[in-house]
């Protein structure tokens, strides 16, 4: 395997707080290709903090190692923002591997909300995300689009692997489990049952999050009555809710999750 471009595991840590009536970022660390951008305040976002995570790297590289932490203190509203699309780029024996672990304490709310990820012809990657949430006032929103390739280039589906494995957990509790694993050799993945015919899927997750009367009806005729894209809309065991969309543009998903965002 390729040794690790930047010699050693690359990670990332931030904390949250909140503190005279304001969430600010109270701890922040970081190695390269990391960087972190001056957290703003947009207007109308009921005074989240945003931050910005930026990538001094053209993107993931064969060998790469990642480590990223997040703390989302008591009443601390925060979203995570990526600086660009995640690229994943070819790799010729090994992968690419990242983990990331967040934590929510009590009545915080956390938005993680990445760029699309890219996967290259050739790439392969694994990324394990662990959430803990703290009880059920802890809210959690994730949305997140993987793209076929770089299928302006002709490139669909012809990277080794992409594997994504998600746990949430509530009060030690496992309430969510989601293992994305796409092989484009061994899977038919222009076809039923995986992305039929489409090249992008966003995932939606809202977990402890109080949604209004009639959203599963609004998220089906505002969504998937338009005829741009496919999907569907589901409640787990634990009560939270699950949308998964297909389309054929990621700036499409990313405006479909920016509405989501909204309804919710």
């Amino acid at each position: 395997m390729q040794t690790n471009n930047f010699g050693k595991i690359s990670k990332l840590n931030i904390v949250s707080a909140f503190k005279d009536g304001k969430t600010i970022l109270e701890e922040t660390s970081f190695t390269a290709p990391f960087k972190v951008m001056q957290p703003f305040y947009p207007q109308g976002e009921n005074g989240r903090m945003q931050v910005m995570a930026l990538s001094a790297s053209a993107g993931i590289m064969e060998g790469d190692r990642q480590e990223i932490n997040i703390e989302i203190k008591k009443n601390s509203n925060m979203e995570f923002l990526s600086q660009s699309y995640e690229k994943i780029h070819k790799m010729q024996e090994g992968y690419a591997e990242r983990k990331t672990e967040i934590r929510v304490e009590k009545d915080a709310c956390f938005l993680y909300n990445p760029l699309p990820v890219i996967p290259f012809k050739d790439s392969a990657f694994q990324s394990n995300t662990s959430i803990y949430l703290e009880d059920e006032s802890s809210r959690f929103i994730m949305g997140e689009i993987i793209s076929c390739g770089r299928y302006a280039r002709g490139e669909r589906f012809d990277y080794q692997y992409y594997q994504s494995l998600l746990r949430i957990y509530c009060r030690h509790k496992l309430i969510c489990l989601d293992n994305t694993l796409f092989e484009p050799s061994k899977m038919c993945m222009k076809e039923m049952g995986m992305m039929e015919g489409y090249s992008h899927l966003a995932n939606i997750i809202i977990v402890n999050k109080q949604l209004p009367e009639g959203y599963f009806t609004a998220v089906r005729e505002q969504m998937f009555n338009t005829g741009e894209i496919e999907g569907g809309i589901t409640k787990t065991a634990s009560g939270d809710t699950i949308i998964r969309m297909l389309g054929n543009s990621a700036q499409l998903l990313e405006s479909k999750i920016q509405e989501l965002k909204l309804l919710a």
